[in-house]
Parts: C-alpha cells; structure tokens; sequence
C-alpha cells in the first residue's frame, strides 16, 4: 500500500513591483519638509479658488427677486455679475441695507470677511464696521487685520485675492516653459545631427540674454500689458534649463533596448518618442519645473516691486511691498505681511522640489 502523499503547495506568485511613481510618492511622503510645504500649496490653492469667499464686499450667493445669483463671481470675471445688480443701482457696493430696501424678501451669503480688494470700505456699509483707515492711521486691526494701504484698501483681502495671481503666474508660466523645453528637447535628443546642433545654438543664445532685462524689453513693447502677458514673457524665457535636461535624457534613452525593440515592431517615431522615451524621461524634468514655479513667483514680485508687474487693479504680493516701500517706517505691515507670504511661498515649492529630487533620483535615496 504506497503511503498517501500530500501534493506541494502551489508556488505563491511573486508580489508586484510597484511603479516608478508610487514608489516616488512613498519615498516623498518620507520627508516630513516636503509633505509640510505640499500642505501648505494645496492650502493656498484652496484660498485662490474660495477667496471671493474668503474676503469680498459682493455675496457668495443671495435670493434677489425671486432668483438665486452669485455676485462674487463677479471677482473672477466682471461679466460673471449678473447685470440686475447694476440695473437696480447697486453701482458694486452690495450692504445689507440695500438688499432689504430693494427686496424685504432677499436673504443673503456673504464673505467671511467684508473687505473688497479693489476699494475702500465706508463707513456703516457694515452694520457697526467704521470706515477703512489710510495712510500711517491703517495699522492692523480687528477690522483690517492686516492694515490698510494709504488709499484705505484692506491688505488682508489683497493678499487674498493676490494669491490667485501668485499661483497662476507660477504654474501658467511654467507650463509653458515646461511644453517648450520638453519639446525642443526632445526635437534635438532623439534626432541628433544639424536639429540637435541649432536647437543647442538657440539654447545657447537665449541663455546669454539676462531674463530680467528681456522680460522688462518685451514689456516694454506691449502697449498695455496684462498679467497674462507677463506670465506668457516669464515663460518663453525659463524654458532652456528644461530643454537641456530634456535633450539629455532623449540622448542616454534613446539608445535603450525598448527603443530598439519598439522600432523592430514597427512603432511611429510619435510613439516612440511620447510613449517610450519621454514617459522615462519625465521624472527629472519635474524637479527643475518645480524650483522654476518658484523662481516665477519670486520675479513677478520683484517686477511689481519695480512697478512692471500686475497692472492695477489687479491685487499682488509684489505690488503691496511697492506701496509700503516709501514709507515703511510708518507702514511697516505692508512690507511684513506680503513679504512673508512670498519667502514661504517660495520656501515651499523649494522643498517640494528638493524632495521630488531626493525620491527620484537614485543616488540621492536615503531609504530608512
């Protein structure tokens, strides 16, 4: 009687791999610098997108005869306010005793903060608020808590307001510097010769050229510049180191095995290039176009300080710190205030980007 065997366990599959990109967002969230300044990011986010929420003189929402409306809005695009209010002559100063004199029915949703960026707030348009300070007399206080300019606008809802901007010249800039470099780049990388030869030129040149000086000439060619055009200057002139990178990367990963096993498939050169190559070849890009965002954010400040940056009314960190910068002695909050939103700001994405850098690259891993 042959003894009963027991049959061998199947053999356990072998766990699999994590990607490059979680593995990348295990080894970031280990850098307690890193997690803190991407709080702090999503956090400002947040603000740009609710600060007509935050701090505004226009009602997040209201029932006005009837009808729901969303005048603040109005903050992001004035074409966005619906125009009953200007027909019923509110003439943009929204108070609580116009709405009940023009509509006993109407109730109201109104900002956390009753302070408009773009003017100065009067006396009892809030019940029991007085009217905003100016000049030395506008120090912080329960009303204005980050003071007053020297035409009596609220710094806190500037500054509210502000970081849209901020955020928008950061990432809209490089965005764009980001889809030129990777694609002049890669243009050189992959097909070498004479393409590779005058887009390193091109390189070369645009490098020689100070930024600044450039920016302030092509400013100073457009009749009436908007912070859009500011954001599309600092842009087209960020775009080399990234074109650099790029284009060395293209030359190591282009002569990599699935290359050629792609091309011996029959693979486009489209493919190869966005599918193979520039999926590999994306995760070093990532760390310059981080401390680019803050390299923008820093040089629109510096230009507003010099009086190029955002146009008026438009609200800017930068165009705070020119107002207090003649008299910041007596106006010292215009200087403090903004002056730290910016050096944070800037810090922050700094160690996003230090700690992109430290988890993708290799030599760099200090793994527990």
């Amino acid at each position: 009687m042959a003894d009963d065997k027991k049959a061998p366990d199947p053999p356990k599959p072998a766990p699999k791999s994590p990607g490059f990109w979680r593995e990348t967002w295990v080894r970031f969230r280990r850098r307690p610098g890193g997690m803190l300044a991407l709080v702090y990011v999503v956090f400002m986010a947040l603000v740009a997108i609710f600060a007509p929420a935050i701090a505004g003189t226009k009602p997040v929402m209201c029932k006005y005869k009837g009808h729901l409306y969303f005048p603040a809005m109005g903050y992001f695009n004035p074409k966005w306010e619906n125009p009953i209010f200007q027909k019923d002559r509110f003439r943009k100063r929204y108070t609580p005793a116009k709405f009940k004199e023009k509509d006993p029915d109407s109730w109201v949703i109104w900002p956390l903060v009753y302070q408009d960026p773009f003017r100065r707030v009067g006396g009892e348009e809030w019940p029991g608020q007085p009217e905003n300070p100016t000049g030395a007399d506008g120090s912080p206080s329960r009303y204005n808590w980050f003071g007053t300019n020297q035409q009596g606008k609220d710094v806190f809802a500037m500054m509210v307001h502000g970081t849209r901007i901020a955020l928008l010249v950061g990432f809209v800039s490089m965005g764009i510097a980001a889809t030129v470099g990777i694609t002049f780049g890669a243009i050189a990388g992959y097909f070498g010769g004479w393409t590779d030869i005058i887009i390193s030129r091109l390189i070369e040149v645009v490098l020689c050229i100070p930024a600044l000086v450039l920016i302030l000439a092509l400013l100073a060619i457009v009749e009436k510049a908007t912070i859009w055009h500011i954001m599309a200057v600092i842009g087209l002139t960020r775009w080399t180191g990234i074109a650099r990178l790029t284009r060395a990367e293209f030359l190591r990963l282009k002569q990599s095995d699935y290359v050629a096993a792609a091309k011996s498939l029959g693979a486009s050169q489209l493919r190869i290039v966005f599918k193979h190559i520039l999926r590999n070849g994306l995760a070093p890009v990532l760390v310059p176009i981080t401390f680019g965002i803050a390299s923008a954010v820093l040089l629109e400040s510096g230009l507003s300080l010099l009086g190029f940056g955002t146009p008026p009314p438009n609200p800017s960190w930068g165009t705070i710190l020119r107002e207090g910068r003649d008299t910041i002695q007596q106006t010292w909050w215009l200087i403090v205030f903004p002056g730290l939103a910016i050096f944070f700001t800037v810090l922050a994405y700094n160690l996003i980007g230090e700690g992109l850098q430290e988890a993708t690259d290799p030599r760099l891993r200090s793994d527990d």
